[in-house]
């Protein structure tokens, strides 16, 4: 029914253990083939391409769905429907950022400052001539196909590029003076694909899975049993998405199960037994669906 696309290169692994994750594993001969398949019968053709392409293949609909970022969508300037963001990234859980920089000594502190005719290189050439020119700036933007850092300030005057923490950049010299868009993952959908009933209810079934995967990471269930005269106090260190699930037992016990943010359960633990909570059980969680 649905030909999904997926990124190659930085995003390649971490789209890979999210669609394991969610139970849509991605099989492919090796690490070199550009098809694959998922055994799931809402998906017909796997395809692994580079995210820059993605958009315009989906746009043009060679695809039904694919996995790009936002970035490469307004570069592109493709028509697309988005299904919605996947909070990760290639290396973190955390969005990039497209940014401008110049070198740590350039006497600019923003864009506006940039003097007409300004030296811009950057891989994205589209969307960084329609950033200066909504703000005034007759850039000379030229096409980058690659280490754009190292071409100031003698080969350009400033960059556009991509970041997730800033690190690189600084560590080339560059100082961050504005930021043109954040861009998470994302999944888009053809126009024609996604007015179709029967696709559309495949694509938000898979989205369903996708995104209880991505919830499943930050949470884990916690179990535990409490005697009647601990209960309250173990009660009231328990955060829940709705309330801790609560049963007694035929001792007169209490069975205490919830659902915790991972962050907090090498803190949460220790106080629940110090409050008189017993039998403590720490589950991963495959997926969370609201």
């Amino acid at each position: 029914m649905l030909r999904i696309v997926l990124p190659k290169g930085s995003l390649e692994k971490a789209t890979f253990e999210l669609f394991e994750a969610a139970d849509l594993t991605v099989v492919r001969s090796s690490s070199v083939d550009y098809r694959a398949s998922i055994d799931d019968p809402r998906v017909v053709e796997v395809r692994i391409l580079r995210p820059q392409e993605i958009p315009v293949y989906v746009a043009e609909g060679l695809f039904d769905i694919g996995i790009t970022g936002r970035d490469w969508v307004e570069e592109t300037s493709s028509h697309v429907v988005s299904l919605g963001e996947l909070r990760y990234s290639k290396a973190t859980s955390n969005p990039v950022r497209v940014v401008v920089a110049v070198a740590g000594d350039s006497p600019f502190e923003s864009v506006a400052d940039l003097p007409n005719g300004v030296r811009v290189t950057s891989e994205y050439p589209e969307l960084t001539k329609r950033f200066f020119a909504e703000r005034g700036v007759d850039a000379d933007v030229r096409l980058s196909y690659g280490a754009s850092e190292a071409k100031i300030p003698d080969i350009a005057d400033c960059v556009v590029d991509i970041t997730e923490t800033g690190r690189a950049l600084r560590a080339a010299g560059l100082r961050i003076i504005d930021t043109i868009l954040t861009s998470w993952t994302e999944v888009v959908a053809n126009p024609s694909s996604h007015a179709d009933p029967e696709r559309r209810r495949a694509m938000d079934q898979l989205m369903i899975l996708l995104n209880g995967a991505l919830e499943a990471r930050t949470r884990v269930l916690l179990k535990l049993n409490v005697a009647g005269g601990h209960r309250d106090a173990v009660l009231a260190l328990l955060p829940s998405a709705k309330s801790p699930t609560v049963n007694q037992l035929a001792n007169g016990d209490f069975a205490i199960e919830t659902v915790v943010l991972k962050n907090q359960i090498n803190r949460l633990i220790p106080a629940l037994s110090e409050a008189g909570a017993t039998d403590l059980i720490e589950i991963p969680i495959a997926k969370i669906v609201p």
